[in-house]
């Protein structure tokens, strides 16, 4: 079994107007983790929206000293990002759908992602979303170290530092064993 994990999709890291955009990069995958969405649950299969969430003011989080604030909870910033914001809406109710909140780099971090997984015997986790070299290589360490297969969708991924992108993509292959899937032609 599989699943499909979209990583931080949201206005706060995909719009012009975020506040820790990867911008025109993250927006040119939209069409492609869209698909991605749409196939695998109309074949049935697991999708994890794992979304970061942080809450206003809060200086004690690690990221709080990094990044400036973003994707705080109940605002427009961290709501799916496009066409993906409808497709979790039609969505919704679907037992093969999932919106985890996750309050660190890693959608394994703090959360019961696992257990979800295990629950429904998925052995094999597909990766999307942003950022490349943070949230989603954090993420795939944890699947590497929980035994879980990897594949990463290479055009469905992004970051807003292209030099890390690469190095993740990398990473990922040579490192972590992860099968690395080519862009698809739109």
């Amino acid at each position: 079994m599989k699943a499909l994990l979209v990583i931080d999709y949201t206005n706060d890291f995909v719009a012009d107007e975020g506040k820790l955009t990867c911008g025109k990069p993250a927006q040119e995958i939209e069409e492609r983790i869209v698909s991605l969405t749409n196939d695998f649950l109309k074949n049935n299969d697991f999708v994890v929206f794992a979304v970061d969430v942080h809450d206003q003011n809060d200086d004690y989080h690690p990221e709080s000293k990094l990044f400036p604030p973003h994707n705080i909870r109940d605002t427009e910033g961290r709501e799916l990002y496009g066409l993906l914001k409808n497709v979790h809406i039609e969505n919704r109710n679907s037992e093969h759908l999932l919106w985890l909140d996750k309050t660190r780099y890693s959608a394994f971090a703090g959360t019961n992602l696992e257990i979800k997984l295990r629950e429904r015997n998925i052995s094999e986790i597909h990766l999307s979303g942003v950022c490349t070299d943070i949230c989603v290589l954090h993420t795939a360490v944890d699947a590497y170290n929980k035994g879980f297969k990897i594949v990463i969708h290479e055009d469905a991924v992004q970051s807003f530092d292209q030099a890390g992108h690469t190095w993740a993509l990398s990473h990922f292959k040579n490192t972590l064993g992860a099968t690395i899937l080519q862009k698809q032609a739109f």
